[in-house]
């Protein structure tokens, strides 16, 4: 892997998404603009908001950016960008490092927006540090970015890459913990909980907010997460062809 190309690489995404204003409302606003709706749906029942608001300043990152990187490079393998790219002299891995260098720039200011509105705006509290929601927020939101890029090679169309979104994300959603405890579902729902990501990233979050220690199991949950985020990118190489003819 050449450094150089790959911070060139993400600098060209980079460009793209700041030319892209729709894009970076979506990245920036949309997580904040969301956790806004959450606090004052639950205006009559703030405890609510406090229970799930942490959880929430991560996982509508990784919702956001997964859909924004689906997008992204399926309009690179579409459009014939990628196939020009891979007909260079350049890596794969130099192709999505600098794709992930790019993400990671904006999972950085999506996490740093969205904590600013919780914490500031929103008087969101919890027990354990305010940096480590940030910190898993911006892993969350990378989770996000190698998933969508992954999963981009399976569409053929922008709309089909939308509904990866409902079919990959929803489950993990509704399985994760957020919207029931996974100790009462059904044996087989736990078992296939235990297999998704975002069963651990929202773990991490929960503890984070209900506990004032970081302990050994959000060290641990963490791993999973970025572990994850690695194969995802490293799959995502591998679907990657170039041009021998």
């Amino acid at each position: 892997m050449s450094p150089g190309i790959a911070a060139a690489t993400g600098h060209r995404v980079l460009l793209q998404l700041r030319n892209d204003r729709r894009t970076v409302a979506l990245l920036l606003v949309v997580p904040a603009v969301l956790l806004t709706l959450v606090r004052y749906v639950f205006d009559q029942d703030v405890a609510v908001f406090q229970r799930i608001g942490a959880p929430m300043v991560g996982i509508f990152p990784l919702v956001s950016m997964f859909l924004v990187t689906s997008i992204a490079m399926l309009r690179e393998r579409t459009s014939g960008t990628l196939e020009r790219l891979m007909s260079m002299p350049l890596a794969k891995l130099d192709l999505l490092v600098g794709y992930g260098l790019a993400f990671s720039v904006m999972a950085v200011l999506q996490a740093g927006v969205a904590c600013a509105v919780a914490f500031g705006l929103l008087d969101l509290t919890i027990l354990g540090p305010t940096w480590m929601v940030v910190l898993l927020a911006v892993l969350n939101a990378m989770l996000g970015m190698s998933l969508g890029l992954f999963l981009s090679a399976f569409a053929s169309t922008e709309f089909q890459a939308v509904q990866f979104m409902p079919a990959f994300l929803l489950p993990q959603l509704l399985l994760c913990g957020l919207i029931a405890d996974r100790d009462g579902m059904a044996a087989p729902l736990r078992w296939l909980s235990d297999v998704l990501p975002m069963t651990y990233a929202y773990d991490a979050l929960r503890r984070v907010a209900t506990s004032d220690t970081v302990t050994s199991r959000v060290l641990a949950d963490m791993a999973v997460v970025l572990g994850v985020t690695l194969l995802a990118l490293a799959l995502g190489a591998a679907t990657l062809r170039r041009r021998t003819d």
